[in-house]
């Protein structure tokens, strides 16, 4: 019988290591193609798998199991629950339009706005302010209701005027800027990185604490190529995929 293949890992010694299999076996679970093997490899595969003993694995394995993701067969296997999805993934496309439409299907709950000082590690973006305007939103998958990302922008002072906060939860700040703010969005920087749940990632997300979560920085710039909007983004790591299609020059 086909077994499910998980994803690899590359395991951190500092954090407990049936933690770190169990998120990481957790997120190829939810992250699944659909039609894809039910059934496990066996305790001693897995954890051949992640380079880890057979008792640790056993501990990940029933931590899933007491989540619900997993049932285990004497005899029969490890099998993974057919119900245990984890919804369609979130994609970060390879355009503006693109962005702005993958977006605007995303339900949007703002969370605060107001004055806040720009952060020393986002200076570089706005070598001529301070303090900027700070949007933070939670989206929601529109189907199941649970939460894929949670946002924060900052905006120039002079853009923000233009910015009905209660428009945030009905579209995406990036047609805000370019249809309500009248910006002309030339070109949005995209950089992903993984990273570990913080305790304020986790509450909002529901997800654990230290769980994989990916952290996106987006820069929109304008035509004069001055950066209007820089936003930080949490995804749920079982809830993401890139895509970019890349144009092959012509010979």
């Amino acid at each position: 019988m086909t077994v499910f293949a998980p994803d690899s890992l590359e395991l951190n010694r500092k954090l407990p290591l049936w933690y770190q299999v169990s998120q990481s076996l957790r997120a190829s679970i939810l992250g699944r193609a659909a039609g894809a093997p039910l059934r496990l490899p066996t305790e001693e595969q897995l954890a051949e798998h992640y380079g880890v003993s057979v008792l640790t694995m056993r501990q990940a394995l029933k931590e899933l199991e007491t989540e619900g993701l997993i049932s285990r067969h004497r005899r029969r296997g490890t099998f993974i629950e057919p119900d245990a999805r984890g919804g369609a993934p979130v994609r970060l496309l390879g355009s503006v339009d693109a962005i702005v439409a993958q977006q605007s299907g995303d339900l949007t709950t703002v969370l605060d706005h107001g004055p806040t000082p720009v952060p020393p590690e986002l200076a570089a973006y706005f070598p001529d302010l301070s303090e900027a305007a700070g949007y933070r939103r939670l989206r929601h998958d529109p189907e199941t209701g649970d939460p894929t990302s949670w946002a924060e922008n900052l905006i120039r002072p002079e853009i923000a005027e233009r910015i009905d906060p209660a428009d945030l939860e009905r579209w995406p700040m990036t047609r805000i800027l370019r249809d309500t703010a009248g910006v002309t969005v030339s070109r949005i920087a995209n950089t992903v990185q993984a990273r570990l749940a913080d305790p304020r990632t986790a509450q909002l997300l529901q997800v654990p604490l230290l769980s994989p979560i990916l952290h996106c920085t987006g820069v929109a710039y304008d035509e004069r190529d001055r950066a209007v909007d820089v936003v930080r983004i949490h995804y749920r790591g079982d809830r993401f995929s890139f895509a970019v299609t890349v144009d092959a020059a012509p010979h």
